[in-house]
């Protein structure tokens, strides 16, 4: 549990929840290869393949992943495994039933539809070989093994996919049976294997988000201002039983880059979501080791990226305000991260920069330019989590978050330098007000919310593993306080619908936003 959580709670309460807060608080997973790059970071991962990959082929067989099973049942490890009797989950602790038995002659295959069109709902058969593969996938949590399976898609199998779950709350908060999230590696064994043009896979379990619709529609406004990932949604069926509906968000890698910057070389990093993390661009000093347990790099481990990062970070908090625009023109996507930072704040991201600086991605491209990329999107479009010291400031419930909140801290440095100077103040307003009027508007968003929830209804009511109850899922887009709970799975107590028209009319009544204002 965040620590933000905590502090809202009477004294009893977060007292006896500390545990379970210190439990979760453990490093996270980006998914297949670790956010386009090799997996693993500073401190992340147990390394297992330079013992047990006694061939040097890249991966465990059986025989060698048994062994490693065997190795890491005698070490302590953290994450492990979940937490049951969560308030959240629709099912409570109880073990659910299987779910539907399908098959692929059974579902609609698609032929050149887009991976990613939110239109379509495609399924994804996972096979493995052992029957335990669940059990397996948990031993090797965090740890830089995957586990092979055959994949089935539109009818084509992909054989020796890796899979591994993935994700930090999203996995310790939910019990074995449920539904974990998962990454999958087109490319784990055939370097040139990819599905629809894409290597990798991130199938989220939509966690905290029972209506399965805030990552997809995040992204899809992010998509109209800036580069960001796509997302949709996918049946997954493995070993023959279908575990539900995932939510299926494109991979930050150099597929990506080439589809937005037309280039796959340059450098990526992704900023971990963590409590305490410290990946605001804050200046931290000339030395490459103070940045790298906060700026995890996904692409070639450069001094000269590294280099180049460390001097944006020196030029955003060292030039005074009256040259700073001009200073950072050559070296930042200016307008794009006006529109991140707008969109992190008018959808309030609660994992999103302005609250931990984290859970974003970062790009350098071959001209020598940054650009921020939005990442983690499954707690937003609701509102601040709790009343909650962050950043120093007091927030206040509901939809009421303050536009300029955390911009009197020094280590959210985009805010507490950008908003300082007073046209890029104006222009980062002005898109608040672009997406207040455009996307925070029920009469626009509504119709496209129901046309998402009928695409996957009957899936999500079939589903026997998912984190949530159906009518959750039905209820709590436009039903208030529907399916209340705490800790890092709870829902939002305000529906989405209630929570955009609060939102809408808040920021549009803010001065410097209201229409009129300048």
């Amino acid at each position: 549990m965040q620590l933000r959580s905590l502090l809202a709670r009477p004294f009893g309460v977060a007292l006896a929840l500390c545990a379970t807060s210190l439990a979760i608080a453990q490093p996270p997973d980006f998914g297949p290869r670790g956010f386009g790059g090799p997996r693993g970071g500073p401190g992340q991962r147990t390394k297992l393949l330079p013992q047990f990959d006694k061939e040097g082929k890249g991966y465990l067989n059986a025989a060698e992943r048994k062994a490693a099973r065997e190795y890491l049942a005698t070490q302590p490890r953290r994450g492990r495994g979940g937490f049951g009797g969560n308030r959240g989950f629709g099912g409570g602790s109880s073990p659910p039933a299987p779910g539907p038995s399908l098959k692929p002659a059974a579902v609609k295959s698609y032929t050149n539809e887009p991976l990613y069109d939110p239109q379509i709902l495609r399924t994804l058969f996972l096979e493995f070989e052992a029957p335990d593969w669940e059990k397996e996938l948990a031993d090797f949590y965090h740890t830089d093994v995957d586990v092979p399976a055959k994949l089935t898609v539109d009818g084509k199998v992909y054989p020796d996919v890796g899979v591994h779950f993935r994700g930090q709350s999203s996995y310790s908060t939910v019990p074995e049976g449920r539904k974990r999230s998962l990454g999958v590696s087109l490319h784990f064994i055939n370097a040139d294997q990819r599905l629809n043009g894409y290597r990798s896979l991130n199938l989220l379990n939509s966690n905290a988000d029972p209506t399965f619709l805030r990552t997809v529609l995040y992204q899809h406004v992010a998509r109209q201002y800036m580069p960001a990932p796509k997302a949709n949604w996918v049946r997954v069926v493995i070993n023959g039983e279908s575990w539900g509906i995932y939510v299926n968000t494109q991979q930050i890698d150099s597929e990506f880059t080439q589809e937005w910057f037309k280039s796959t070389k340059g450098t990526r990093w992704k900023v971990p979501g963590s409590p305490g993390a410290r990946g605001g661009l804050a200046w931290l000093g000339d030395d490459p080791a103070a940045y790298k347990g906060s700026y995890e790099i996904k692409s070639k481990d450069d001094p000269q990226s590294w280099a180049a990062l460390i001097n944006l970070c020196k030029v955003l908090n060292q030039t005074p305000p009256g040259q700073l625009e001009k200073a950072l023109e050559p070296l930042l996507d200016l307008d794009a991260t006006l529109k991140f930072l707008a969109l992190d704040k008018a959808a309030i991201n609660n994992d999103g920069y302005w609250v931990r600086t984290s859970d974003y991605g970062i790009y350098l491209d071959p001209t020598g330019r940054f650009h921020l990329i939005p990442w983690d999107a499954n707690e937003t479009f609701r509102e601040t989590e709790s009343m909650a010291r962050r950043g120093g400031v007091e927030i206040a419930e509901g939809a009421e978050l303050d536009p300029f909140t955390g911009a009197t801290d020094p280590a959210k440095a985009l805010l507490y330098r950008l908003l300082a100077v007073p046209a890029l103040r104006a222009r980062y307003l002005a898109n608040m007000r672009d997406i207040a009027l455009n996307w925070l508007d029920w009469s626009k968003v509504g119709p496209l919310v129901k046309q998402f929830q009928a695409l996957i209804a009957a899936d999500v009511q079939s589903d026997t593993r998912k984190i949530f109850s159906t009518e959750s899922f039905t209820k709590s887009v436009t039903q208030d306080n529907f399916e209340p709970g705490y800790g890092p799975t709870a829902p939002s107590s305000m529906s989405l619908k209630s929570f955009i028209e609060q939102r809408r009319a808040y920021l549009l009544s803010y001065p410097g936003i209201k229409l009129g204002d300048k």
